[in-house]
């Protein structure tokens, strides 16, 4: 097989953990006897820095082109600490997910029984916690009409029916393959537009008669992800929500540096970590490349490779059993970013773990 993908390192430690997963698809497509074409492109503050823009064109191009797209991470303190900038990294993200029109993000939650003992929950209340949170990309107050006078601003959150509708659909299709459950997190005793998404959730379960389906305001839906996370199989929102709550999601396996993500539209995909930039870190080789290499395996999943997926899944969980992880798994006796790649790596060629 033969795929060519856009490759955005970006910003803070996305450089070291794209590199990690680079060299992760190299050992995969000479093990499998696959082409992995890579485009690097400029995104975020790096952009900004080079060309003035947090998306060039260019880069917009490549990333039409090219059967996937890989993003490290994008974001800097100097633009987070600027109110009055009107150009941020961020910006870029946004407006990449609207020109490749990716209107759903997808962030699996599965736990790693070796590392429950660093999740602030108790191990009892990890007992099977599996799930994958659907977040709307493209609607909602991320992107409605922004107005700012001296004493006031707004932002208004607009949902369209369709917008709601292609979205519920693949969430509803995953969930028939999985636990048959689907929650919606909404507002809807509030918010007109979680009454619209309430009201299309409603209409199209009737399509789904296997599929069980809850309905959880989002404060409560916070609370419960503390309190019982397995009772969640799909969990449905909007493009805020969804952000806040994958976030709190992804502490219940004890660090964010492992949860991957996926960006779905109709002609094209992303893959990410969940993880920010964290520019602290950067260029010291501690990043955790966990997630980045899961959404590989996600990557690889999509173009259809399930043994390379799988292969993958099995090398990250092999050495995470091994204790070969980062400092913010094991701060006593970590491991660096490349040298996690390494292990890895040498797990799918039937290597030692660290040569």
């Amino acid at each position: 097989m033969k795929k060519s993908i856009a490759i955005l390192r970006g910003d803070g430690v996305g450089p070291e953990v794209v590199d990690v997963a680079i060299k992760v698809l190299d050992v995969i497509s000479e093990k499998y006897g696959h082409t992995f074409e890579y485009r690097p492109a400029l995104m975020g503050g790096i952009a900004i820095d080079t060309v003035g823009d947090p998306l060039p064109e260019e880069t917009i191009e490549i990333c039409k082109v090219c059967d996937a797209v890989l993003l490290g991470a994008i974001g800097d303190p100097k633009f987070d600490n600027n109110p009055s900038a009107t150009v941020r990294p961020e910006q870029g993200l946004l407006k990449l997910r609207k020109t490749l029109g990716l209107f759903a993000n997808v962030r699996p939650v599965k736990l790693y029984a070796a590392l429950k003992h660093l999740s602030p929950l108790k191990e009892e209340k990890l007992v099977g916690v599996d799930m994958v949170i659907y977040r709307e990309l493209t609607g909602g107050i991320y992107f409605g009409k922004k107005e700012k006078s001296e004493d006031s601003a707004s932002d208004l959150c607009l949902y369209t029916r369709k917008e709601i509708i292609r979205i519920s659909r693949l969430a509803f299709t995953e969930a028939s393959r999985r636990r048959h459950k689907l929650c919606l997190v909404d507002k809807a005793n509030v918010l007109e537009s979680s009454r619209l998404w309430r009201e299309v959730v409603q209409t199209m379960s009737k399509d789904f008669p296997e599929v069980d389906v809850s309905y959880l305001f989002v404060d409560n839906a916070a609370m419960q992800l503390i309190l019982n996370p397995s009772q969640f199989d799909v969990i449905l929102t909007s493009n805020m929500f969804g952000d806040i709550l994958s976030d709190e999601a992804s502490i219940l396996g004890g660090s964010i540096g492992l949860l991957p993500s996926a960006s779905f539209g109709t002609s094209h995909r992303l893959y990410e970590p969940v993880h920010g930039s964290y520019p602290q870190a950067a260029g010291k080789d501690i990043a955790n490349p966990v997630a980045t290499v899961l959404s590989v395996a996600m990557m690889l999943r999509d173009f259809g490779l399930t043994e390379e997926a799988d292969a993958l899944e099995a090398a990250v969980g092999f050495c995470i059993d091994c204790g070969i992880t980062t400092e913010d798994i094991n701060p006593d006796n970590p491991n660096k970013c490349s040298e996690v790649g390494t292990a890895i790596c040498n797990v799918l060629i039937g290597e030692k773990l660290l040569t």
